[in-house]
């Protein structure tokens, strides 16, 4: 298109100069033709063909005046009055505007003068001259523009029907063959597109296939425990019954807290309302504490917190409860009798950190790359958990605007030490 353009803009230059090229010489020629003429009396017009120079109203009138009196005039017939200054002005003479130039001695009086209806037919000569290219260039340059993009967009209408055709489960990436270049970066774009999508499609299937086998567990266990109750429905209550029954009250709180977080962790995937709320960290924090003192009493772990500073932000109040809440609970829980879990809030390099340091058994090797995983469990088989609980304190923290990480304790004793960076 740059290319045809370019001819076309060429050619319409090469008639714009020709035409301002024959109107000034024919102007021009005049101008020579007269200066001639008036140069004195009785010199003879040489011949020439007609032109429009011989056009009257073309002429150039010269008056010279000595002493005051008319000496030479080629305006026969006019009274033209002498100038009263020199140089150039505009006058009317028998009711018609004229451009003069005038100069004097103490003897001569010189005046050169021309039509103003002159100057204005050249100036539209010279319009025309200007706009006739232009509106020549203008249906060109729609056949050209139309002709190179009718190329290109049959390219894309191909390209259109083979996304059409495909299906919604299409994986395969569309092929750039014959994609403009223009379109590529677009197509490429889109390809990215399809690998994230095919990415989340499997994420999803990878998480209901994990949910399922997550529920599986309590729900055949409480079958078990229904179909004992159903064998010993005799009419007596003994301990084998009342234990049926427990195990039973289990396996429904186990199976609820795991729909509860998956049910969490599904609202957290929508996208992130307006953060309205100031939320005070320090007295969040503490609540949570206090949450978890009892657990901590029962499983004899010391459970403290040291506020070093106050700290607020934007964000969800709910949110950060249950970001906050799954750290201690994580620490409380794999930490084992006799154990100490601290939980702090200072001020390290201008922002409010918050740290939860336990001396439990501490993360496997090749653990930390998965830690975040939903349904990865690092923890021993006998600690009681969903693999859930890290999965939504990250997401919490990617909507409000919080770096979360998990480490083995960097001092070298067992445990580990989960931190909470708050916004600057």
């Amino acid at each position: 298109m740059t290319v045809l353009l370019t001819l076309v803009g060429a050619a319409a230059m090469l008639l714009a100069y020709k035409l301002a090229r024959d109107e000034a010489a024919d102007f021009l020629d005049g101008q020579l033709r007269q200066v001639a003429l008036n140069a004195g009396l009785g010199l003879p017009d040489a011949d020439a063909p007609p032109a429009s120079d011989q056009d009257p109203e073309d002429q150039i009138a010269v008056t010279i005046w000595k002493g005051g009196v008319v000496a030479h005039t080629t305006l026969r017939g006019l009274d033209i009055a002498r100038p009263s200054k020199p140089g150039f002005e505009n006058v009317v003479i028998v009711g018609e505007p004229w451009r003069v130039y005038s100069t004097d001695n103490d003897t001569w009086t010189v005046q050169v003068a021309q039509r103003d209806k002159v100057r204005q037919e050249f100036a539209r000569s010279a319009a025309v001259g200007a706009a006739a290219p232009i509106l020549i260039v203008i249906p060109l340059s729609w056949l050209v523009v139309g002709w190179a993009l009718n190329r290109m967009l049959g390219r894309l209408d191909t390209l259109a029907r083979d996304i059409a055709n495909r299906s919604a489960v299409a994986a395969a990436a569309i092929p750039l063959t014959g994609i403009p270049v223009e379109v590529a970066p677009l197509v490429e774009s889109m390809n990215g597109l399809i690998v994230r999508l095919r990415a989340a499609v499997e994420a999803q299937k990878r998480f209901l296939s994990d949910a399922a086998h997550e529920l599986r567990t309590p729900l055949a266990a409480m079958q078990i425990q229904v179909d004992n109750l159903k064998i010993n429905s005799s009419g007596s209550v003994g301990a084998e019954f009342e234990a049926g029954k427990a195990a039973l009250a289990q396996g429904v709180k186990r199976a609820s807290a795991l729909v509860g977080q998956l049910l969490r962790l599904a609202r957290l995937d929508e996208p992130v309302a307006p953060l309205s709320e100031t939320v005070e960290v320090g007295p969040l924090l503490l609540d949570c504490v206090g949450d978890h003192v009892v657990l901590a009493e029962h499983k004899g772990i010391d459970l403290g917190a040291r506020m070093e500073t106050s700290a607020t932000l934007h964000g969800s109040v709910e949110e950060l409860r249950v970001l906050f809440a799954n750290l201690i609970d994580n620490a409380v829980r794999y930490t084992p009798s006799g154990g100490q879990v601290d939980i702090s809030l200072t001020l390290r390099d201008g922002r409010s950190v918050v740290e939860v340091l336990d001396t439990g058994t501490g993360l496997p090797p090749g653990a930390i790359s998965r830690i975040f995983d939903r349904f990865y469990r690092a923890s021993p088989p006998d600690v009681e958990g969903t693999g859930l609980g890290l999965a939504i304190a990250r997401r919490i923290a990617e909507r409000n605007g919080l770096v979360l990480t998990v480490e083995n304790r960097p001092d070298g004793a067992a445990g580990v030490l989960a931190r909470v960076t708050l916004p600057a």
